[in-house]
């Protein structure tokens, strides 16, 4: 890779090189500037450059650690690839030497044998002759850490560049002055002497280095974003591409480990002191700025401290006085041990407080520090004001974090119970299954009345979640025997709490449904939803969804009963407005992070999706859901996004998802709460589409019995009794079919709904042949008008069926058309042959015609005989004798134009008669 900013640089340097050559002697050039900015790298094109116009090269490198041996750098001078003849003897010489040497004086200077001078003016001396022959470029880098014999070296072969072919190029970076002040004197009296600053690139110069490695321009914003996190360092702006290659295209770069590294490699060439205040700044991370108290956080002195920031800055690795980057943060702290990362944080907590510091910003070195070592009496309010501020702030991490740390530090156990409360109502939106470890605390502060009251409905609430019923009804119970909040903003709390409850878990609490609350709107919300599940949809209800809404905004104490409201309007077949809501919701917790608010608006959102025949979106959003907050988290709520998955999973024909969803293990307290009678109705559904319509009439069954025992028994809820008479159906009871869709046509009423488009499907499949074309006309014009595009699918491909059978072609294949594209819409599969929906095939019409000559009490013994049922088996289930069975056999084998049962083709036979 090319140099970048620096061509004037190393012309300069070049020049110098020309004028040795040229016989007018020997110069000298220092290269500084700050850590990372192209020392060593212009050094190394200098000596690139040297060694192809013929010069001999030789070269070493200070580091800390060797600055206080002996002439280690002019060992590494001596072993260059480019060494002088004779230089193993020498360096011999001079090791010897070295070991003769007197201990260092406090002025920096040393007193020297006979021995060690003379082998020193030997080396000297040979360095001088052999450029005679070939021009000598001897290079330094990092001269500041250079060992006092070496520089007592290079001061004597300064004083004689003059008349020697000899270029002398030191790099250094000190803090803040010449680190060698003498070496530096010595070098301003030669007559061809540079002194070179090199600083950050420019905005431009970054943009010259990205396309220098990418072989084109960089995108702008890219560009400008690699100068903000590198400050201009050449080095961190390389270590960016190499973290960014992944990248296609000209993405955001990715500061990654190689930054990282890259950072602390630069920290640990320079001075101890300068990483631990480095150290320092990333623990404080801008929060304290006063150079005498980092000094104090430091162990340095304040004159150090503002060097050191300003040297740190001249490098881009500051922003003002904290590192540009997060990860940089870390990188540099990771070398420090917890306890030595817990006192730095103590101490800074400590002067924060002191200094009137944001209380934010305090906390944040409170949540890093052990509680041990002595008392912090002002640390718990401080802690609990900046949890309360972060929640104002939708900054639920931080402030759970912060409510943990105040548990830590507080050793009075009343206040402990209100921390742990508060602690468990933030660990709530963050992941339910956090908050379970101190449920148990809880309600034992709650037996022993150690819990305040204003915590009592909100720990029912979790404890009903977790299906712990047993000790929710203990705390509601508890919360009757009292006399009831005497504060109204309280008593409001409670009330819309207990609403909300109630049309969640009504096996515990019964819904009240009293009046139209007209203060508080999470009551009206609640309210309203009791009055959908518990009435059916009205225009009532849904206003009052709707003004809730516009009253409240999502936060802690609002998000539950924004849900009851969205799903009033779902229920209510306001699906439309129901999504604008649930989107504008689901985008706002989103936006403020809170994983369980924006997992359950999407579960909510995945139902509405599946109300409205979305069923690939219904799968994407209850399976983002689940990622969002896990599957063992949910509790009993668990029904709602599994219900979501499996109902689109079957209906998409995905059966094998479906039974994938169905292993997720569920909590049995989840049958004792709302949540439970979706994921049995689509469970039913499962069942009934691989075949086993025992076990769906079971869930269908018991989803009825649970809704009609709870007062929800309305089909706006759950169409469970249509779905019941399809599995009576696929079992040839006719009789019982036709009962459970007329009493769901009656619950439905007359309106166009949702409901009622069901209702009359299933009403059709029960029903004669001259009654289904009306009814399924009327079930399209309902699923038409409510937006159900999945279910209008089905209702019209029966009616195309109804139609092939009125040798009405032309209308038939119109509407297995439309149906044909909806399902294609809906992303659904096509029904099996002789599933309602499906399209008439040609035996299936030849079989129901023959069928429509036959009375009804001759289809159902047909229905049964083609089943395998014996005469008597028939009778039996038909409540006749066995002779009218024989009877009417007879009489159908004779309009069918068959002689025994034998020849009846039980597929479409089979089909015909129980639909």
């Amino acid at each position: 890779m090319r140099l970048v900013g620096l061509d004037r640089e190393l012309r300069r340097l070049n020049g110098l090189l020309h004028t040795c050559s040229d016989g007018e002697g020997g110069g000298a050039a220092v290269i500084g500037g700050a850590m990372g900015c192209g020392k060593t790298e212009l050094l190394t094109a200098l000596k690139d450059q040297a060694a192809d116009q013929g010069w001999r090269i030789l070269d070493a490198v200070g580091s800390w650690p060797e600055r206080r041996s002996p002439g280690s750098v002019l060992k590494q001078l001596l072993c260059s690839a480019d060494a002088l003849p004779g230089a193993a003897e020498l360096l011999d010489t001079v090791r010897g030497a070295c070991g003769r040497v007197t201990e260092e004086r406090s002025d920096g200077t040393w007193t020297l044998d006979a021995a060690a001078t003379d082998a020193l003016h030997q080396l000297r001396a040979e360095v001088v002759r052999a450029a005679g022959d070939v021009p000598v470029l001897l290079c330094v880098d990092d001269v500041q850490f250079a060992d006092s014999l070496s520089l007592h070296w290079l001061r004597r072969l300064i004083r004689q560049l003059r008349q020697a072919r000899i270029v002398l190029v030191l790099t250094e970076c000190p803090l803040w002055r010449p680190a060698h002040p003498e070496l530096h004197a010595e070098l301003l009296r030669q007559p061809h002497h540079l002194a070179l600053t090199l600083g950050t690139l420019s905005p431009e110069g970054v943009a010259e280095l990205l396309a220098d490695h990418l072989g084109s321009t960089a995108d702008e914003g890219f560009t400008e974003r690699c100068h903000q996190l590198s400050g201009g360092n050449p080095l961190l702006i390389r270590a960016l591409l190499v973290d960014s290659s992944h990248l296609s295209g000209q993405a955001a770069p990715v500061v990654g480990d190689t930054f990282g590294d890259m950072l602390l490699s630069c920290l640990h060439r320079g001075r101890p002191e300068l990483l631990r205040l480095t150290r320092v700044l990333a623990a404080v991370d801008g929060d304290i700025h006063a150079p005498e108290l980092l000094a104090r956080l430091a162990g340095q002195e304040h004159v150090a401290v503002v060097r050191g920031t300003r040297a740190l800055g001249a490098a881009g690795f500051l922003d003002g006085t904290r590192l540009r980057h997060p990860l940089a943060a870390q990188a540099v702290l990771e070398g420090l041990s917890v306890a030595e990362r817990s006192a730095m944080h103590r101490e800074a907590a400590l002067m924060c407080y002191e200094e009137g510091v944001a209380v934010t910003r305090t906390a944040r070195h409170l949540r890093h520090c052990a509680a041990e070592g002595g008392a912090l009496p002002w640390a718990v309010p401080v802690l609990q004001e900046a949890a309360e501020r972060h929640l104002n702030a939708d900054q639920v991490a931080e402030a759970h974090s912060c409510l943990e740390a105040a548990l830590r530090f507080s050793a009075d156990d009343g206040e402990r119970v209100g921390l742990r409360a508060l602690l468990t109502s933030t660990a709530w939106m963050l992941n339910p299954s956090i908050s379970t470890p101190h449920l148990g605390e809880l309600a034992i502060a709650l037996s022993d009345g150690r819990l305040p009251v204003r915590h009592t409905l909100t720990l029912a609430k979790y404890l009903l979640w977790h299906g712990r019923f047993g000790e929710a009804v203990r705390a509601i119970a508890q919360m009757d025997e009292g006399d009831g909040p005497a504060d109204p903003e309280h008593a409001a709390e409670v009330r819309a709490t207990w609403e909300l409850l109630s049309v969640t878990y009504p096996v515990v609490l019964a819904p009240t449904r009293k009046g139209p609350a007209h203060g508080d709107p999470r009551t009206r919300a609640a309210l309203a939803l009791s009055q959908v599940l518990a009435h059916g949809p009205s225009e009532g209800a849904v206003a009052e969804a709707e003004a809730a809404m516009r009253a409240m905004r999502l936060n802690k104490h609002n998000q539950e009963w924004l849900i009851c409201a969205v799903a009033a309007l779902s229920f209510a077949d306001r699906t439309e407005a129901a999504a604008r809501w649930c989107d504008h919701w689901l985008e706002e917790a989103r936006c403020r992070q809170v994983p369980l608010w924006t997992a359950e608006f999407a579960s909510l959102r995945a139902g509405i999706a599946l109300r409205r025949g979305a069923l690939a979106r219904a799968r994407t959003l209850a399976e983002a859901a689940l990622a969002q907050v896990p599957a063992d988290s949910w509790g009993v709520c668990i029904g709602g996004p599994l219900a979501n998955l499996i109902q689109a999973a079957t209906d998409s024909g995905d059966l094998a998802a479906a039974a994938e969803y169905l292993a997720q293990p569920v909590p049995d307290g989840m049958f004792s709460s709302r949540f439970g009678l979706p994921y049995l109705h689509a469970r039913g559904a499962y069942h009934m589409a691989t075949g086993r319509p025992y076990a769906a009439l079971d869930d269908f069954t018991r989803c009825g019995e649970l809704m009609t025992n709870w007062g929800f028994d309305q089909p706006t809820l759950l169409p469970w009794r249509s779905s019941a008479a399809r599995a009576h159906l696929a079992l040839s009871d006719v009789r019982s079919a036709r009962e459970l869709a007329r009493e769901q046509a009656e619950l439905a009423g007359e309106g166009l709904s949702r409901a009622r488009g069901i209702s009359l499907r299933t009403c059709a499949a029960a029903g004669g042949p001259g009654e289904r074309t009306g009814l399924l006309e009327e079930a399209a014009e309902n699923l038409r008008f409510c937006g159900d595009r999945f279910q209008l699918a089905g209702a019209l491909g029966e009616l195309g069926h109804a139609y092939a059978l009125e040798k009405r072609p032309a209308r038939a294949r119109a509407v297995q058309e439309e149906a044909e594209g909806l399902r294609r819409a809906c992303e659904a599969v096509a029904p099996a042959a002789g599933h309602p929906g499906a399209a008439p095939d040609p035996a299936r019409t030849r079989a129901g015609t023959a069928l429509d000559r036959l009375s009804g009490a001759e289809r159902r013994v047909v229905a049964l005989a083609a089943h395998g049922r014996t005469n008597k088996e028939i009778a039996g289930a038909l409540t006749v004798t066995v002779s009218t069975v024989e009877q009417h056999l007879t009489n159908a084998f004779r309009k069918l134009g068959i002689r025994s049962r034998r020849e009846l083709p039980k597929k479409n036979f089979l089909e015909a008669a129980t639909s």
